[in-house]
């Protein structure tokens, strides 16, 4: 499991980090939250400070909410109930105050990621997309073509996992572009256009991402024209 720490306390970042290794996760830690949502491909629950030196934590929330359904816990030294009540309010899936018990801190993460996990089974969002010998795994955020594994960037990954999750619908600019980089400017469909054509070279099936043009993209699913 991935997790995006995002705490401006160096003291508490180097007790934290450790502790979840030594619970099998991999751990990215952000110092500051301005720009997070940058930073959300391939994270599996995101640990959240509400005071941040640059922005407020609530608020980096929201922007989180806005372009993903991954799994956020606050986890602050605000422990009054009013706090507690924003913090859900504005999409965090759990909360915990300061100071806190390593061993409940890894409960929860466990719990809202079994959570978020059991809504995309309902969903009928499978764990694993394969389509003409590449096989994208959702969960692992791992690529193959014919078995072999398959190096992407986060982006890259991100681009191709909102496209299988579509199951041949069609993406639009607009969609994939605040969901991968949370934000739009002048040069976006230009990026989005040079990471589709990376995709295309590393997965070595040109005709797998399909452009439609004027609208977006899809993966050309069997039985698509």
């Amino acid at each position: 499991m991935h997790i995006l720490l995002v705490e401006d306390d160096d003291r508490i970042a180097a007790a934290l980090r450790p502790a979840l290794h030594r619970h099998g996760m991999t751990t990215a830690r952000l110092a500051r939250g301005r720009g997070a949502v940058e930073h959300l491909a391939g994270v599996d629950v995101v640990l959240l400070d509400l005071g941040l030196p640059d922005v407020d934590g609530v608020d980096v929330c929201r922007e989180i909410r806005a372009v993903s359904g991954v799994p956020v816990i606050v986890v602050s030294a605000r422990g009054e109930v009013d706090d507690r009540i924003l913090g859900l309010h504005s999409g965090a899936d759990d909360y915990i105050v300061k100071p806190y018990d390593i061993g409940e801190l890894v409960a929860r993460v466990h719990a809202v990621y079994r959570r978020r996990r059991a809504e995309a089974t309902v969903d009928g969002t499978p764990d694993v997309v394969e389509l003409d010998g590449v096989s994208v795994d959702l969960t692992r955020h791992a690529v193959t073509v014919s078995g072999r594994p398959v190096t992407l960037t986060r982006k890259e990954f991100q681009v191709l996992a909102l496209l299988a999750s579509s199951g041949g619908a069609v993406c639009t600019r607009s969609r994939i572009v605040a969901e991968v980089w949370g934000r739009s400017w002048a040069g976006a469909n230009r990026t989005l256009d040079v990471h589709v054509a990376t995709l295309r070279t590393k997965l070595g099936r040109p005709e797998l991402v399909q452009t439609v043009r004027g609208v977006g993209y899809r993966l050309g699913l069997p039985g698509s024209d």
